[in-house]
């Protein structure tokens, strides 16, 4: 990663620009590189971008689950001393997001969302016995694109050590069993803050109904559609992914 990671603590995180702060939270296998789009994109547009590592891994067992990440993310910002703070999350990140802007949202001016879990996802499930099986793990991470051939050999081999690391993969099912645990379609209604929903026509790990369902229970939301695109919109089209958030934020004059 070229973009210098700055460690305060126990937080390590890149910053790019100045301006509104945008707070993006990465995913379950997600890396920071994952926005390296976002990250290029805005910083001209006068906001300031930052992307906190999440200590996924890094947790008691006892609290890696969605709500300990949303806390972390509230001790972050308040670190920060920031305000009114913009959250985009891909994946597990938009749940983080979400329930962080139920928990907190007095912190959180948006919200963006993408491939988010909090509804429904279709997780590795079964494919785990086989986790030795480098092939296999290849077409899973490939399975989450539209285009198989975003899932570079740098990502396929993340994956790989992760889900073959025993105690990453102890900690990658909790996550997914929280994330699976705490579904949020009785909070949303009352989630007034505005939220841009960027989705993928061909996600497969949540599917476009949920979005659907996302845009139906969150009261100040707007849906948009990425064609010939999986469960990372941002990474397999950056430049349209930043054109609609760009025109969504300036819109709602945020």
């Amino acid at each position: 990663m070229e973009k210098r990671i700055i460690k305060e603590g126990k937080y390590r995180y890149i910053e790019i620009g100045e301006g509104a702060p945008i707070i993006i939270l990465h995913g379950l296998m997600g890396g920071l590189s994952n926005f390296h789009g976002v990250m290029d994109h805005f910083p001209a547009k006068k906001y300031k971008v930052i992307v906190p590592e999440l200590p996924i891994y890094d947790m008691p067992l006892l609290k890696t689950n969605v709500k300990s990440f949303a806390k972390y993310l509230d001790q972050f910002i308040t670190h920060k001393g920031l305000k009114d703070v913009i959250l985009l999350g891909n994946s597990l990140g938009g749940h983080i997001g979400l329930l962080h802007t139920k928990l907190f949202p007095k912190n959180v001016k948006a919200l963006v969302i993408t491939g988010s879990s909090g509804l429904y996802e279709s997780a590795m499930g079964d494919g785990y016995p086989k986790r030795g099986d480098y092939e296999f793990i290849k077409k899973k991470a490939q399975d989450v694109f539209y285009d198989p051939e975003v899932a570079t050999k740098e990502i396929v081999d993340e994956v790989f050590a992760t889900v073959n690391n025993r105690i990453k993969l102890v900690k990658t099912l909790a996550i997914a069993k929280s994330a699976i645990r705490h579904n949020m379609s009785k909070d949303l209604p009352h989630m007034l803050t505005p939220t841009c929903i960027i989705w993928g026509k061909n996600d497969s790990v949540t599917p476009p109904n949920v979005a659907e369902e996302f845009q139906s229970l969150l009261p100040d939301s707007e849906l948009f559609w990425i064609d010939k695109c999986g469960h990372a919109p941002m990474m397999e089209h950056p430049m349209e992914f930043n054109s609609i958030l760009d025109s969504w934020l300036t819109k709602r004059n945020f």
